[in-house]
Parts: structure tokens; sequence; C-alpha cells
């Protein structure tokens, strides 16, 4: 186990398999392949309901019955009840590539045309096919379908052009059509019998009656492309669509036998599936693009328009980062998409809008990716100024103008950053200040310019006046930074020259140079260092007010891509085109783990909260989570699962966060390993501890603060009001008060007599009972006092509420006074002893400091009078002030030296 392992990958929609759609009462759901995953939404609103568990090969095909999901990987066809894998069958020796369910049966059909027979109910029972056929002659099956009413007869489409009609139940060829001359690429049933139309890899669709082998019309795409999708409407409209391998849906009229509309736009890439829900005038679309769409046709003129969507990156991302406290991620990506992920909920994912992109893409016939900016090659963000004015500043690639954008509403802002009119070069680097305020761009011929990002307008540009320049560097600017109180601003140069600005004056303040061409720079407002990345693949950190450099990390063997600090900036990680993530311990000053990965990480990005890492790979169109091990293990220090200077090859993260059975039992099995490390070592860290130094419980303050204010508590809760008088009964009728305040009348006073006696026999016997019961609170303190005692005691005590612990406590009360000898045997006041023992041992141990000191005040003010009056307990008392003294002079002394630092910075003057 690493630092960071594995968690999920989000973004991912759809793949190049086609869907597969059922419906289930009075909802429909759409099940859509996602790499060695699928995924169910529901069509109500496109809402994600199931994501199934990795497979170990990507799916090739799919199909779904009711709660059933038959999924074909590699050669194996695996069996889903919703999420579960119940079943597999293995029985193909080439690759499935296609399923069809068909009634009770599932047909499998593998490029070598053969073809299996499944049964799926009594699943468990039956993992045998119930029959198989072999498709005759030069035939390489490409789709499947079975045309309505014809029992028992399925339809195969074949790449060399012939379709063939079989019998699956006498496993017999009925008939064979010639074709077209073309590859067969899909082919669908129509609600008319006998009819079917065929998509062609020529670009034309063949609608025809197969019982007659007559062709009833043909369509062709203006585009030359392939058919690759083809769906009947089933609501009473005459409709056919079909899908390019151009992006484009065409709408067809049956009865006039002509062209009804076109989507040009619909996807960026080819159509992967096309579909008419049952009964409705909605079509559902998938690309290879990463989206799942939904068109209504409701309009006038029976043109579609878009209901709604699912998408992601259809081209790897370039940059990413967090947002929102960690719950979001900003991603700009090479299909000049900038989207917000939902790290919690994908439903929140969306795409910043670009201004009418559609609108205007429709009035100039061009596709909306034409007029999308430019690829980002660097952003940055701040999250202060989020519901003033615009907070993200993009640089796109090859564009001279820096773009802002406003988060708040999920749009391009209304100013463009237009750096040097006189001479305009790309921007390479953006910053904003930690105010919100400003935005400093740096460009490829050297120029630095601030601009305030309320008004667009500029502030002043920067120039190194020492050499009489118009201009900040010889060369390309490839990183900008800002100090936490806009006082320093940070550029870096490509020929390796670093320079420290006065931020507000724009007066070159120092400068030194690394030595080599620089690559990136990342900066730490909080600890104030200065990461660089150079192309001898070293990573540096420079101190920017001392101007030296503290640290170098070496270890890449490729160029380095991306590199981050944690919040706290302990951290520093970095990711090459070698594979590798490699973590470095600033303080260590070496590297404390390492991974490696089949594919190179191009982006990455640590949360606030160092909780989550997110990185994006290269041919990867997903983000990838990785969750921080160290927060959620409990294990002792990272020296105890970091893999050090070793680089441990993993896996990416899957689509699905859950995993098989087996999965299932080694990550138990792993943290039942975990949780035994923690319990053998939790004494030992207290050993390791720093001696001038305490721990704290960690505990919420309520919680110890409340031991401590326990009797104002109590008289703070008093009812204000005593309870009322019950009601007097007439004078001849003898009554007793009850608790309901009713009236209740007495019995005769030898009833009574009889009754209380009765009801002291039986307090009597609760009371010996009640003493003969013995608490956990007892056990602990008679268990033997070792290390490991000592801290299951105190995580007893920590999980005991303020109340119980004072009522545990209490219970140890001695109230009656015995002689001193038979006072010493009661097992009261052994315990009170132990208690004593106990404190001693954790003061002097300084662990759970603030909890330690809490109980003890609450301890002394209930046993204090039988401590007193008792010599042994006396020594004990003695012995536990006298270790009190001595370690709050320690913790004293560290306060005054730290107060008076802090007291004489405060009245400085810089």
């Amino acid at each position: 186990m690493g630092i960071f392992e594995p968690f999920r990958a989000i973004g991912y929609i759809t793949s190049t398999v086609p869907f597969s759609v059922q419906r289930l009462g009075t909802e429909t759901f759409v099940t859509v392949s996602v790499g060695k995953a699928f995924q169910i939404y529901n069509c109500a609103k496109l809402n994600l309901v199931i994501i199934s568990p990795q497979l170990p090969k990507k799916i090739r095909a799919l199909a779904s019955y009711r709660d059933y999901t038959f999924v074909a990987f590699g050669n194996e066809i695996a069996v889903f009840r919703r999420a579960h894998q119940v079943a597999t069958w293995s029985k193909h020796v080439a690759k499935v590539d296609l399923l069809l369910v068909f009634g009770e049966h599932v047909l499998s059909l593998d490029v070598e045309g053969n073809m299996f027979i499944w049964a799926f109910k009594g699943i468990e029972e039956h993992l045998a096919p119930i029959g198989n056929l072999q498709l005759t002659g030069k035939f390489t099956p490409t789709s499947i379908v079975h045309p309505d009413t014809y029992l028992n007869k399925v339809l195969v489409g074949s790449q060399e052009g012939p379709l063939q009609l079989w019998n699956i139940n006498t496993k017999k060829m009925l008939y064979q059509f010639k074709g077209w001359g073309s590859s067969v690429t899909s082919c669908v049933s129509s609600p008319a019998l006998d009819v079917v139309a065929i998509g062609c890899a020529d670009g034309k669709i063949h609608v025809h009656n197969i019982k007659l082998d007559e062709e009833i019309v043909t369509f062709e795409h203006a585009s030359r492309g392939a058919v690759t999708a083809l769906s009947f409407s089933t609501d009473g409209r005459p409709l056919l669509a079909s899908g390019g391998s151009f992006g484009v849906i065409s709408i067809w009229n049956l009865n006039k036998k002509r062209l009804q509309s076109v989507i040009r736009d619909a996807h960026d890439s080819s159509i992967i599936s096309l579909n008419f829900l049952a009964n409705e005038p909605v079509l559902m679309s998938a690309s290879a693009d990463n989206s799942l769409k939904m068109w209504i046709f409701d309009t006038n003129d029976g043109d579609p328009r878009l209901l709604r969507f699912r998408s992601g990156h259809s081209a790897p991302p370039l940059c990413i980062r967090f947002y929102s406290n960690g719950r979001h991620i900003l991603s700009a990506g090479q299909d000049r998409a900038f989207r917000l992920f939902s790290v919690i909920q994908e439903q929140q994912s969306r795409e910043l809008s670009q201004r009418h992109i559609s609108r205007r893409a429709k009035k100039l016939r061009l596709k909306e990716e034409e007029l999308k900016l430019k690829p980002v090659v660097s952003f940055d963000c701040a999250e202060i100024r989020e519901r003033d004015w615009c907070n993200v500043v993009t640089c796109h690639m090859d564009t001279a103008e820096a773009y802002v954008w406003r988060l708040q509403n999920f749009v391009l802002g209304e100013h463009i950053l237009k750096p040097c009119p006189e001479n305009p070069t790309p921007i390479k680097a953006c910053a904003i200040s930690a105010c919100g305020n400003f935005a400093v761009v740096g460009t490829a011929g050297g120029w630095i310019e601030r601009f305030n990002l309320q008004s667009g307008i500029s502030r002043g540009s920067y120039f190194d006046m020492s050499e009489k320049r118009r201009y900040a560097h010889d060369g390309e600017v490839i990183g900008v930074a800002c100090d936490s109180t806009n006082t320093l601003m940070i550029s870096a140069g490509y020929h390796g020259d670093l320079k420290v600005w006065d931020f507000k004056k724009r007066e070159l303040k120092s400068q030194w140079d690394v030595g080599c061409s620089l690559v990136k720079i990342v900066y730490h407002r909080v600890n104030g260092l200065l990461a660089t990345v150079a192309d001898d693949f070293v990573i540096r950190l420079y101190d920017v007010v001392t101007l030296k450099m503290v640290r170098e990390f070496r270890g890449h063997t490729d160029r380095i891509t991306d590199l981050c600090f944690s919040e706290d900036g302990k951290w520093v990680i970095s990711s090459s085109m070698d594979g590798s993530l490699r973590i470095w311990d600033v303080i260590l000053a070496k590297q404390i783990d390492g991974v490696h990965v089949d594919v190179p990480i191009t982006a990455l990005s640590l949360s606030p909260n160092m909780d989550v890492l997110a990185t994006a790979h290269s041919d990867q169109n997903g983000v990838y989570l990785w969750v921080n091990q160290s927060m959620f293990s409990g294990l002792p220090s990272v020296e105890s699962y970091a893999s050090g200077k070793d680089v441990v090859n993993v896996k990416l993260p899957s689509v699905s966060a859950l995993t098989s059975s087996e999965a299932d039992d080694d990550m138990d099995r792993q943290v039942l390993e975990n949780s035994e490390a923690l319990q053998a070592s939790s004494f030992s860290i207290s050993q390791k501890q720093i001696p001038e130094l305490v721990t704290l419980s960690l505990l919420p303050k309520s919680q110890w603060q409340s031991l401590i204010n326990l009797d104002i508590i109590k008289a703070r809760n008093k009812p204000i009001e005593p309870p009322k008088k019950p009601e007097k009964a007439p004078f001849f009728l003898p009554s007793i008060p009850s608790l309901s305040g009713d009236i209740l009348f007495k019995a005769n006073d030898s009833e009574a007599d009889g009754e209380n006696e009765e009801n002291n026999k039986k307090d009597q016997n609760s009371m010996k009972n009640f003493d003969a019961l013995e608490s956990p609170f007892s056990k602990h303190l008679k268990s033997s006092w070792d290390s490991k005692h000592f801290l299951d005691f105190t995580n007893y005590m920590k999980s005991l509420s303020p109340s119980a612990l004072d009522m545990e406590l209490r219970m140890l009360e001695i109230i009656d006074e015995d002689v001193e000898e038979e006072l010493i045997k009661r097992p009261e006041f052994i315990l009170i002893g132990q208690l004593l023992d106990y404190f001693i041992n954790e003061v002097s141990c300084k662990n759970d400091f603030e909890f330690m000191q809490a109980v003890v005040k609450l301890f002394l003010k209930i046993h204090g009078e039988t401590i007193r009056c008792h010599p042994s307990l006396q020594e004990k008392a003695k012995k536990l002030l006298e270790t009190q003294s001595l370690v709050w002079q320690k913790m004293e002394k560290l306060f005054q030296s730290t107060r008076c630092i802090v007291t004489f910075l405060s009245n400085s003057q810089f």
C-alpha cells in the first residue's frame, strides 16, 4: 500500500460500444459501456443509478433484459443482476462481438462466426450453452437483428456484404441476401412487418422487404461516411433516424421517402448508437465523443431539439485543478472544452459556456468545435471573489489574448485581456493574486502585464530597467506567481532566469539564474518556496526571500509533466513521461513514495484537504482520483506504508469504486492487517513522541470542556418553575399525589403499610443486584496495568460522554466511613488508587493532554476528600502533583517563548 491508492475515474460517459435500452414499468433505462465497466442511466433525467464492478478486459458488447445485464469481454460473457455478477459464460474461442436478447435466451456471436445460445433462467444451474451453430462460408458477422414476428429467426449482416437468415431452432440457414456490394455496418427491424433497414459502409441506407427480397426505398448520406447506427420511430410517426461517422444525425420521412431534417452538430465524433424510446417522440444517441444525448420531436416543423445530455471530454485533458474546497475539479482538454467536474455527484458536472456557440454555429453553418476557443494551456483561479466578478483566467494555445470566466454563472466573462497590443505574442502563463483583484499574464515575447479582473483594464507592465529593456525576460515567460500579501511577484523565463518583482511598484527587486532551461514553476504562498522544473529532469526548490536553493530532487528519467505542493507545504508531488508519480518530502529532503502507471500522467492536482489526488493521462479522456491512505488508514507514520525510493507498479483507478468479491476479500484482509499494525504500534507512537512536546486527544472541544463545567450545565438545565402540586381532593377522601398529576385515592392503612414494606424489599434487592454488576470502567481498572491497557482505557474513556464519565467516577465514591483496615480492602478504595497511578503515567507521558487535565480535575473534585483523609492516597496525589508541575513548567516555558516572539513581531514596523 502506498500513500495514494487508486479510487475511481470520473468524466467517462460512454465508449465505442453500442448501448442497450430497456423498459422497466413506466421508466426507461440505458446501459452504456465505459471501458471495463458499464453504467446504467435513468432516461427520465439521465441520472446515474448503477455502476458495475471492474471486469478483467474491455467490454465489446452489451445486452440487457429487466434486471439482467449481459456483458461480452474477450471471449467470455459476464451476467450481472443489477451490479452483482451472478455467472460467467465461457465457451467461445474467439472474441465475442455481438449479443442479442432473444426471448428467454441470449445469442452470442464471435468474430469467427460461432453462435451460441444461452438460457438465462436458472443461470446458476445452467452455465453451459443450450445450442450453437456455425455461420457458413466466408462470412464475418457485423450485425444481428431479430425481425418482428419471425419465430426463432435472426438476420445476420456481414463485412463482405451479404446477409443470412437463420433459424436458431433447427440451426439451418433459410436464405442468403446478396447485399449491395458494401459492408453491412448496422441493421434494425421496423414496426412494419417483414421490413428492415440496413446501413452500409458506403453511406447508403436500404429499407428492404426480407419476405419478398425487394428493396422499398434507398437513402444516401450526403457526407459519404459509413452508416453507423439506425433506429425506427415507434410512436406512430414514419421516421427513420440514421447516424454517420461524421457525427451527423439524419431524420428520414418514410412516407415521403425523403430527408426531413439533419442535426449537423449532434456529436463531435462518429455516432455509435441510436434508439427511439418506445412510444415516445424521443431519440437517444451516443457517440465516440464521450457523450449521451436525448432529442425530442416537439417542434412545429418536426425538427428535433436537444432535451438533455451527459458529456465528458472527447479528448485528453491538458490542465486540471481542484476548486471549491476539493468538491469540484476544473479541467481543460484538447477538445477545446473547459469543464467543471463534481467529485461528489456527477450530475453537477458541466461544460462552461463559451457564449452562444450553438446559435453562432447554426448561423455560420459550422461545427461548434470550430468556433470554440483554442485548447487551454494554462489557467489559474481564485475562489475569494467568485460572487463578485470573474475569478478564472485561461491562456490558450497560440492565442495572444487571455480570457476570463465567471464560475458563479459557469460562463465566459465579458473581458478579454490583451497584453502588449503593439507586439502581440501568444500568452504562455497566468496567475491571479491572492486577493482575487488582479491577474498577471506572461507572453512568449517576454512581456508581463497586470490587469484588474473587475474592469479588465491594464494596471501596468513589468520592465527590467537594469538593462533598459522594454520587456521582463529575454525569451518566453514560462510561469508567473504572486505571494499571499501582494508584496512580491515571481516570474520565470525559458532561459533559466528567475526574477522577483515588487508587485505594486512593478520594479525588479532581485534575480538569479538557474543554469538550465526552465519548463514550469509552482509557488507555495504559505511557506514561500518556489519549485522549478528544468529540462534536466531535476526539481529545485528556492526560497525567494533569501534567493537560495534549499532542496534538489532527482529521480525522474523523462520530461516532467506537472508538479504541485500539498496544502501544508510539506510535500511536492511530481509526474513524468516515464510513467512515474513521485512524492517528495520537503522537510526530510527525500522521496518518500513513488508509483508507476502504464499511461504517463500529463497533469495532476492535490485537493486542499490533501485527501484526494486528481491526475490526467495521455490518451485518456477522464480524470482519475487517488485517495490519500494516510488520512484514512490510521497508520502511525508515513514510513510504515510508503515505498521510499522504490517505485511500485499500480493500475489506474477504474470507473467504478466497487470491486469484485475477491477484491473485497483482499480489501478486508488489508484493513484487518492495518488495524492489527495500528494496535501493535499504537503504544510505540508515544515512545517516538518528541520529548518536549505533548499530544492532544483530537476530541471535540465541547466534550472535554463539559467535564470541567458539568455542575454549571446541570444547574442551567434545571427547570425554571417547580412542578405544580396536584389538585387537592375533598377533605373526607384520603388521596396521594401521582407523577401524572391525577388524584389517586389511598387504600386503608394496613394495605399501604404492606405495600411500602414490599417496595422497600424490592429496592434492597435491586441495590444488591446493582452492586453485583460490574461496569466496563471497573473491569478496565482491574486489568493488569501495562502499555496496552493504558491505551485501551484511554480510548474507552474517550468514547464515553461527559455525563457517563462523571457517573462512572461517582460510582467509586466512598460515602460511609469504615475502619481504616476495612476501608483499604474495599474495591472502591483500590480502584481510586489505581486511577491515581494511571493519571501519573499519562501526565508524565504527556498523552491526550487537554483531555487528561479535564478528567483529573473532575476526579479530584469527586474524590478529593477521600484522598485527603488517607495517607496511602496522599502519597500518590503528591506524586501526581510533582509530575503535573514538572510537565506544566516545560509547557509554560514554550508558551512564554512563543508569546514573546509574537508580541515582538506584532509591534515591529517593517
